[in-house]
């Protein structure tokens, strides 16, 4: 088990994503493969979390919430690999009575999952709350969340940042997906996001940007949001990837957003992306 973010890491990571899709012949590979390296610096380098002893309340420890929960296989895939679930189940994906589900569900009990999600727009909601508990429990935790582009088309989103920036809470740490693709389209095509960073910070944000394939730079907007706590202000960074990362046929468009490769295309990917820790 690896212990750290690292590229070998995240090319495992993303071996996993391409063959669990593969293995159901559905699922979303696009977006996963863009969220690889932010999964794997908070899974393995950022979050107080203790995989052995799983709960769902969560008291004492760091929360993650995956709102666009359609890229459950990042999140599968990162989870096993940090130990919270044996990498074999990651065979099960989208399979009936399997607890790795398309999107992320608590029915089943798999351990490192507090929510269901998936329906867009709502994950920066729940993660407010569990924010906002920890505040008062006086916990010195964070909540982190990931969003895609596209999700921020959901009025849902901009009534949470306004709450957020109204009551102060400023121990959570979203992030955006910024691969400028969705399902349909292109993002300014489908329902264009204008200024993203303009009207966050006309909500009362502190916003942030990087380049998501980078650990070094995901480290430096980490570091930035904690040493920030204590103003009162919440953080969010506009994350700039590539849909399709790592899979040359795949990056950068809408193509692959929910669309399982063949056995052929299985197979060029995989010659791709290096096996550094073990194939489930």
């Amino acid at each position: 088990m690896s212990t750290q973010a690292t590229p070998a890491l995240c090319s495992q990571i993303r071996r996993d994503i391409v063959r669990m899709v593969h293995g159901a012949s559905s699922g979303h590979p696009g977006g996963s493969l863009g969220c690889v390296e932010l999964l794997a610096k908070l899974y393995f380098d950022t979050m107080n979390i203790d995989p052995s002893n799983f709960n769902m309340n969560g008291k004492g420890e760091d929360l993650f919430f995956l709102s666009n929960g359609h890229i459950s296989p990042v999140w599968y895939s990162t989870l096993s690999r940090r130990g919270f679930f044996p990498t074999e189940e990651l065979a099960t994906f989208r399979k009936i009575n399997s607890r790795v589900q398309g999107h992320p569900a608590t029915e089943e009990g798999l351990p490192g999952i507090r929510v269901a999600s998936g329906s867009l727009g709502q994950g920066l909601s729940v993660a407010l709350g569990a924010a906002e508990t920890k505040r008062l429990n006086g916990e010195g935790t964070w909540v982190y969340t990931l969003h895609g582009d596209g999700e921020l088309q959901e009025g849902q989103i901009w009534e949470a940042a306004m709450y957020a920036a109204h009551n102060k809470i400023d121990n959570i740490l979203s992030f955006v997906d910024c691969n400028g693709q969705q399902i349909d389209g292109p993002c300014d095509e489908v329902l264009s996001l204008s200024d993203l960073a303009g009207k966050f910070k006309a909500f009362g944000w502190h916003v942030m940007e990087c380049d998501g394939h980078d650990l070094n730079d995901l480290q430096r907007v980490i570091d930035e949001a904690h040493s920030r706590r204590g103003s009162g202000v919440p953080c969010i960074v506009l994350m700039v990837t590539a849909m399709g990362k790592g899979v040359d046929f795949m990056e950068g468009t809408h193509k692959w957003h929910g669309v399982a490769p063949n056995d052929e295309q299985l197979a060029d990917a995989l010659s791709q992306l290096e096996e550094t820790l073990g194939d489930y």
